[in-house]
């Protein structure tokens, strides 16, 4: 399950690709809910298009009882009267009622409701830097999409062109 912020970031940054060779052997699934987001933001961001077009995202609608029970639970803790994290309730909630399921989700607080509720939740860069030891991925491409991500807004732990010295302060993997 994917959410918005990274889909979106991706897109803009023209570095979709990456994703879809990062997820190649997962079933890459999207709530209702984050097609929704990313439709809306497609007015200004042409780019977000790609996602809603990709043949590799799978839209899933958020139907069944356990489903919105779970999602109206995440809503409660997570949106604010600003109607922010809309895309993360939903992520959360399939991941929480699916089998197997693993949310992609980068907001802290998201991941700490999904920790508390027993969600397996994993991070964007951690699904990166995963990429690279397995040798999907070099440390300077991930570097390229960490800078180009930065500059789109992005949050990450590091500025432009730290992404190598933050692996080997957080001891990631060697250099």
């Amino acid at each position: 399950m994917l959410d918005t912020g990274p889909l979106s970031h991706f897109a803009k940054a023209q570095w979709l690709g990456v994703l879809k060779a990062v997820l190649k052997e997962h079933r890459v699934v999207i709530p209702d809910v984050v097609a929704v987001e990313l439709r809306n933001g497609s007015a200004q961001h042409h780019q977000l298009r790609s996602v809603l077009e990709a043949d590799w995202v799978e839209t899933v609608s958020l139907e069944s009882p356990t489903e919105l029970l779970a999602f109206a639970e995440y809503e409660r803790r997570l949106v604010g009267s600003d109607g922010r994290n809309i895309g993360e309730c939903g992520v959360l909630a399939l991941a929480e009622t699916l089998p197997n399921a693993v949310a992609v989700v980068d907001d802290r607080v998201a991941v700490k409701a999904a920790r508390d509720r027993s969600v397996v939740v994993r991070r964007t860069l951690n699904l990166l830097c995963d990429a690279i030891r397995s040798g999907l991925l070099t440390v300077p491409l991930v570097s390229a999409v960490a800078d180009d991500l930065l500059k789109g807004q992005y949050r990450l732990p590091f500025q432009p062109g730290e992404f190598a010295e933050w692996c080997a302060r957080e001891e990631i993997f060697a250099q």
